[in-house]
């Protein structure tokens, strides 16, 4: 039995930052731009509010850049406050080290599934898993589970498993300690990029 679960983001990530204002070192953004052309070179910033005094950061996305080089659909969507395009910005590894900053995803993303499924049935769209999947596996059987990320979520897979599935982590545990749960990941560790796992019946 084979099916997909899909992480999907419900909304932007918090920003870890330290607030040179007060001590909160978190920032949240709407994903709105701020564009400033000096002659020909152009500047532009991901603006960020923090979660503590409301003080404005600005996250550099380009710096002393010359206009003929930055392509146009770019520029439409920085005037435009694309929030798609902050989304992209934030999962950029150049921009977070640009400006120092991290990424808090806790309460930002979601678990998409649909329930197991023979191969010559397929997937059914939109259906959501019942509370122990785990279930619907008949004894002997072993279902095999192919995870999507449509973004690069940092999430244990221990925890993804235990929602999917709706068990304890304890739970999933055991089971991979069992040899019930294997994978070619790190069950315990975590991942951000797609991958397959087994479960066992």
């Amino acid at each position: 039995m084979q099916t997909t679960w899909v992480v999907v983001p419900t909304r932007l990530p918090e920003i870890l930052r330290r607030c040179h204002v007060c001590a909160s070192e978190r920032f949240r953004t709407s994903g709105k731009f701020r564009v400033n052309a000096n002659h020909k070179l152009l500047d532009a910033w991901l603006l960020a509010l923090c979660t503590g005094c409301g003080e404005t950061t600005k996250l550099t996305v380009l710096e002393r850049t010359n206009v003929r080089s930055i392509r146009p659909e770019l520029l439409d969507r920085l005037h435009g406050n694309d929030p798609g395009l902050a989304a992209e910005l934030l999962q950029d590894p150049t921009v977070r080290r640009r400006n120092r900053i991290a990424l808090d995803w806790r309460s930002a993303w979601q678990l998409e599934t649909a329930g197991p499924t023979s191969p010559d049935t397929g997937d059914v769209p939109g259906k959501r898993a019942p509370a122990d999947e785990t279930a619907a596996v008949p004894e002997g059987e072993t279902l095999e589970v192919s995870v999507r990320f449509a973004a690069r979520i940092p999430v244990r897979p221990v925890r993804l498993i235990a929602d999917g599935f709706g068990l304890s982590r304890a739970e999933v545990e055991r089971l991979i300690v069992e040899g019930n749960l294997v994978s070619t990941v790190r069950l315990s560790g975590k991942v951000s990029a797609d991958f397959t796992f087994t479960f066992k019946r």
